[in-house]
């Protein structure tokens, strides 16, 4: 692989081999841009920014149009690299590249409708005879950071509304899954992007990552990963835009008058489909002491049946972590919630990077598997006695991504919508819920700033306001 800089295809200095998370089998050499190089595609991005905020809006919408129609035609070679250098399942692998499709979709139809508003000047003193109205620019450069688990969407989910609202992009996708973004790169000069309007280099946090955050040129950063990374960023950002999409803990409550039956095999998927690599990914499941052996039954019994192995097999489920380090990780993590007494249903060991899925019962709240992002096929399952029970254990949790609760009372459910701390309520559904053009985003420790196509377009643009004086004389 090479950079993708300014419109063409450069060698680097320097490159690693990339290995499968499955197999270790070495699958593509990998650019390691230098902070030159990294400067270059900053510059690139600045040169071709006025180009781009010039550009129609139906122009911007065409390119993505185009960008849509190139993906449907190559949408198995597009998963099948999600599938390599992810370990993704590639059933799940084939899923996210329909949703990469659907949201440069809607990045298209939002190109086309980006505006401002007109304003009753007159509803204030002074402000009569005079007509008000805002406009939304791009912001210039906007610098864009990637993690693993979502390797075309969620850089589609940056990328899309930053060509959308006429911005330039420097992207520094995730080490271990740069082959998707170079492929989009691919794409979009075929459907006729500008040259410089997209950059894509790959390295390290440490020289890429850094450089893109402190350039004064640089106007927004974007980024999904870890709380540490994100609170590091906005920390080294100085006044730039920042949007921190980061990590989460995400739980569900289901209440006593709920058919359990009817939702197992979802919160199953929920809590193990890409290893429980998802930012969403149902991780605690508070249940009312009614239904809570019933439903613990159920869900091992759907979780043993599922079927373990390589990502290009057709029948798995779950495959890989991302590293075998994380694979040590999270089972070091079920032994500690096994030493503060949680009983472990099934699961709990590993073969290489491997892990299987795994289910906790009675978990102490104050152990890592509860209280932080495990980011693998780990779930818990606690009793509660009641509702309000489950929301304080929901809301017991440094992040508030998203929540669901499964319950048939329509009180239940609205004291569940206010009361919970989370920046999305899925009632009568699991956290892991998301469709690409809904407002995405947390509080606490969650992040900041919201995407979906149409959110992430106002972060990625500016209010300006519009003030005509229509009296005659203009000092009034």
């Amino acid at each position: 692989m090479k950079l993708y800089i300014d419109g063409s295809w450069e060698e680097a200095h320097d490159s690693v081999q990339l290995a499968s998370p499955y197999d270790g089998r070495v699958i593509a050499e990998v650019p390691v841009a230098s902070e030159a190089e990294v400067e270059r595609a900053i510059d690139a991005a600045t040169r071709a920014r006025k180009a781009m905020a010039a550009m129609p809006a139906h122009a911007r919408g065409a390119v993505l149009d185009r960008l849509v129609q190139l993906l449907e035609e190559r949408k198995e070679e597009a998963a099948q690299l999600i599938s390599a250098e992810a370990a993704k399942p590639i059933r799940t692998a084939r899923e996210e590249v329909a949703r990469t499709i659907q949201t440069y979709r809607f990045a298209a139809q939002e190109a086309r409708q980006l505006h401002g508003e007109t304003l009753p000047m007159d509803a204030a003193p002074g402000g009569e005879n005079r007509i008000g109205y805002t406009v939304r620019e791009p912001l210039g450069v906007i610098g864009a950071i990637t993690p693993f688990n979502f390797p075309m969407n969620l850089v589609a989910h940056k990328v899309g509304p930053a060509i959308a609202s006429g911005n330039t992009i420097v992207l520094k996708p995730a080490s271990q899954t740069p082959l998707s973004a170079y492929f989009l790169a691919e794409l979009l000069a075929e459907a006729g992007l500008p040259a410089g309007a997209l950059n894509v280099v790959t390295g390290s946090g440490k020289v890429v990552g850094d450089r893109i955050v402190q350039d004064d040129r640089v106007k927004m950063i974007t980024f999904t990963g870890s709380p540490e990374v994100g609170i590091g960023i906005r920390n080294k950002s100085g006044l730039k835009k920042v949007t921190l999409e980061l990590g989460s803990n995400s739980a569900l409550i289901v209440d006593k008058d709920v058919s359990v039956e009817s939702i197992v095999n979802r919160c199953v998927k929920g809590a193990f489909a890409f290893q429980g690599q998802v930012c969403i990914s149902l991780q605690r499941i508070y249940v009312h002491e009614e239904v809570y052996e019933s439903f613990v039954e159920q869900f091992v019994k759907a979780t043993q049946a599922l079927q373990i192995g390589d990502p290009a097999n057709e029948a798995t489920d779950v495959s890989a972590v991302i590293s075998e380090g994380d694979a040590t990780r999270v089972v070091d993590w079920v032994r500690e919630a096994e030493q503060s007494g949680a009983t472990m249903t099934c699961g709990g060991n590993r073969d290489g990077s491997v892990v299987q899925p795994t289910v906790l019962l009675n978990v102490d709240p104050k152990t890592k598997v509860s209280c932080q992002e495990v980011f693998g096929p780990v779930v818990m399952i606690n009793r509660v006695s009641s509702i309000e029970e489950g929301i304080e254990h929901v809301n017991d949790s440094r992040f508030g991504l998203q929540a669901g609760i499964y319950t048939n009372d329509i009180h239940g459910a609205m004291d569940a919508a206010a009361k919970l701390e989370v920046g999305g309520v899925m009632i009568n559904d699991i956290p892991t819920f998301r469709v690409d053009h809904m407002p995405y985003g947390g509080v606490k420790e969650s992040g900041t700033g919201r995407e979906g196509i149409k959110y992430a377009l106002e972060e990625m643009t500016e209010l300006k306001l519009v003030v005509i004086n229509r009296n005659r004389e203009g000092g009034k």
